[in-house]
C-alpha cells in the first residue's frame, strides 16, 4: 500500500537502545519496507558516516591507548553530528528524502550524561550545538536487559564503550528509559526481545501514519 504525505520535508526517525539491542537490524528493515513503496530514503549512522566522523570513531572506539575525558567523549561526538546533520542529515530531508539514523543525540544523554555521570545541562546544551537544532520526528527505543545484549555481542571483538562495565550500561538503559519517559510524543518504546519480524511490523505502522501525516524533520 502506497502512502501519501502532504508536505515535500522528509522524516528523520532515529533509532536508540544500548548495545545488541537490534536497531541495526531494524534500521536496514525499515529502510527495505521504504524501497518496497518507493518512498526516498537513506540510513545513517552515529558516530561516523562522513569522512570526518569515521575518523573521530576510531579516536572514540577503537584507539584505546589515546585517553579520552569524558568532556572530550561529549564534544568529538558532537564534532561528528555537526558533520553528520551539515553535509547529509539537513540536506536529505530538504529534498524530501527520510532519514533513518542508527543512534543521534540521545544516545548522548544515555551513554555521556548517565553513562559517564556528566551533567545533563552541559549534554543538552553540547547536543543542542551539534544537531544544529535538528529533532527527529520520531525515536524507537529498542529496550532490553543490558545483560541480553552483551550476550548478543560475544564473540565480536568489543570497542570502547562495550567494554565499559555492566553498572555503566544499567545506567545507559536507565537513562534511555528516563528520556522515554519525558518525550512520549517523540519516543515509541518497544521490547527488543521480540522476535525482529514482530518488531519491524509495528515500527513500520508506526512509521506509515508519520508519512501519512506528512509530518517533517523539525529545525
Amino acid at each position: 500500500m502506497s502512502v501519501s504525505r502532504k508536505t515535500n520535508a522528509g522524516l528523520f526517525i532515529t533509532f536508540e537502545g544500548v548495545e545488541g539491542c537490534g536497531k541495526s537490524t531494524q534500521s536496514r528493515l525499515l529502510k527495505a519496507q521504504m524501497d518496497a513503496l518507493g518512498v526516498p530514503s537513506i540510513v545513517t549512522y552515529e558516530p561516523g558516516f562522513t569522512p570526518l566522523g569515521e575518523e573521530i570513531t576510531r579516536l572514540l572506539k577503537w584507539k584505546d591507548e589515546v585517553p579520552i575525558s569524558p568532556l572530550s567523549e561529549l564534544l568529538l561526538f558532537n564534532a561528528s553530528r555537526a558533520q553528520l546533520v551539515a553535509e547529509v542529515v539537513k540536506p536529505a530531508l530538504m529534498k524530501g528524502t527520510t532519514v533513518i539514523c542508527d543512534r543521534y543525540a540521545d544516545s548522548t544523554v544515555a551513554y555521556q550524561g548517565y553513562g559517564r555521570q556528566l551533567d545533563l545541562a552541559l549534554v543538552t546544551q553540547a547536543n543542542t550545538i551539534g544537531t544544529l537544532g535538528l529533532v527527529p520526528d520520531r525515536t524507537f527505543f529498542l529496550d532490553i536487559p543490558v545483560e541480553k545484549g552483551m550476550e548478543r555481542k560475544l564473540g565480536d571483538k568489543p570497542d570502547r564503550f562495550e567494554s565499559e562495565t555492566i553498572e555503566f550500561h544499567r545506567r545507559v538503559r536507565e537513562g534511555f528509559l528516563s528520556l522515554a519517559r519525558s518525550g512520549p510524543e517523540r519516543w515509541t518504546v518497544i521490547d527488543g526481545l521480540l522476535p525482529a519480524a514482530a518488531i519491524s511490523e509495528m515500527i513500520w505502522k508506526n512509521v506509515n501514519e508519520l508519512l501519512a501525516g506528512g509530518s517533517g524533520g523539525t529545525c
